[in-house]
């Protein structure tokens, strides 16, 4: 290969490397806030392929099962780097809080997991969308954030978004799965409270770590309940699963490290975008008018309290 030849291959490539890191010094210089906010979308994105092989999954596998196997695949994914890096790295200070966490979370994923398989990933998504509303008071109340007022707007106004969108649906046929999934939402609320409480004195990656050791154990007896065999397609998709488990955990446990909780839950209500896409490309699902009507009202949320966000953390604290 000629020297011309390298050099016009090698051009794209450096200014591809220029411009990643032009955006990584922006996001190390940006505010706090606003980290914390990209940290959040940034899980709810890969939380959104997730759960798109988790329906697939669920369809073909009992929920109970899938969850189990779903979490130990977390575990074996990251214990490569567990023992590269030495495993005392990853013992808890507060092994109470972990599996106080693990257990609340069981909860909340063996409701979300049995009614998974009946409802489409878009409707799933919004009904989930109530946990910010728990969160913002359960920070308020448990963990002495303050709670200001454009922040319950903007939780409110996202909230209506997802009434727009799940409300013609709680009289029809899957209204008893849509009441199931959504009492999930103040167990995972609680989960992430958990989590929050955890990050003052443990790192990300032991908190990651122990949760999909907690939730295993825990899920393990109702996994063995209705036990079958997974086939290899079915494994190599639970392995897919726990990769992106782990960095989506590890994306939000940032998140939460780096700002109030409150401040980051508006962000969530972009999942509702991913879902429906996904529900469509995958699954054929054609989301209705009210889908796209609250999704707008959603975006517009999130962009308002982002925008309010960025610019509080700019002004310096008297």
């Amino acid at each position: 290969m000629s020297k011309e030849t390298n050099a016009f291959l090698q051009r794209p490539l450096r200014g591809l490397r220029k411009l990643i890191l032009t955006q990584v010094r922006w996001f190390r210089n940006a505010p706090v806030t606003t980290q914390a906010m990209i940290w959040a979308a940034a899980a709810g994105f890969t939380f959104s392929v997730l759960n798109t092989f988790l329906r697939v999954l669920s369809q073909s596998m009992h929920p109970f099962q899938a969850q189990f196997l779903r979490y130990l695949m977390g575990v074996l994914v990251m214990l490569p780097l567990m023992l590269r890096v030495g495993l005392s790295h990853y013992r808890p200070r507060d092994i109470r809080g972990q599996f106080s966490r693990g257990f609340v979370h069981a909860i909340g994923l063996s409701l979300w997991f049995y009614a998974l398989p009946h409802l489409a990933l878009a409707d799933m998504t919004a009904i989930g969308y109530t946990g910010p509303i728990f969160s913002m008071i359960g920070a308020a109340y448990l963990l002495g954030e303050k709670m200001r007022l454009d922040r319950w707007v903007a939780a409110i106004i996202g909230f209506i978004g997802v009434l727009i969108v799940v409300g013609p649906r709680l009289s029809g046929s899957g209204g008893w799965y849509s009441l199931i999934m959504l009492a999930s939402a103040p167990m995972f609320s609680l989960s992430f409270l958990l989590t929050k409480i955890l990050t003052r004195h443990e790192n990300p990656q032991t908190i990651v770590v122990w949760q999909g050791i907690t939730v295993s154990i825990i899920t393990l007896p109702m996994a063995l309940w209705v036990w079958q065999a997974p086939t290899a397609t079915q494994w190599l998709m639970l392995l897919i699963t726990g990769v992106l488990g782990s960095l989506g955990h590890f994306f939000l446990t940032h998140s939460l490290r780096a700002a109030d909780l409150s401040s980051t839950q508006s962000v969530k209500f972009l999942d509702l975008l991913w879902a429906t896409a996904w529900g469509f490309l995958i699954f054929g699902d054609h989301p209705s008018s009210t889908t796209l009507l609250g999704g707008v009202v959603i975006v517009l949320a999130t962009l308002w309290i982002a925008r309010r966000e960025s610019r509080r953390a700019a002004v310096p604290q008297r």
